[in-house]
């Protein structure tokens, strides 16, 4: 996903398999894991002539954000995990919070809080 991430345009898979310098993965592989990742809904694939192009479904701070939303889910206390989770960012992360929460208070917190 990082080299998705990382890519303005769809990449193909061979695209894909020369960013991953690090590994020596063979092609097939590559293209196991972005048929996976693209039927799990976590990458896009379209057509190209024969091949297939693969891009992110989302960015990565919204994939981040749903893992965060699910790890609260499984918490039996919501409200006791959340404020763990405040106690142990730094003091900037906190005022990123702080104004992300006056911005929801400012404009009725969205869809949900105007119906």
């Amino acid at each position: 996903m990082d080299v998705l991430w990382e890519t303005a345009t769809p990449l193909t898979v061979r695209e894909v398999s020369a960013r991953l310098t690090e590994r020596d993965l063979a092609h097939t592989t590559v293209m196991t894991v972005l048929d996976r990742l693209a039927k799990k809904g976590f990458a896009r694939r379209q057509r190209d002539g024969r091949a297939w192009r693969y891009g992110p479904a989302a960015t990565r701070e919204t994939y981040v954000a749903e893992l965060m939303l699910t790890a609260l889910d499984q918490t039996g206390d919501r409200t006791a995990a959340l404020t763990r989770f405040a106690q142990s960012v730094s003091g900037v992360e906190a005022d990123v919070l702080r104004e992300a929460l006056d911005v929801i208070e400012g404009d009725g917190g969205g869809d949900e809080r105007t119906g």
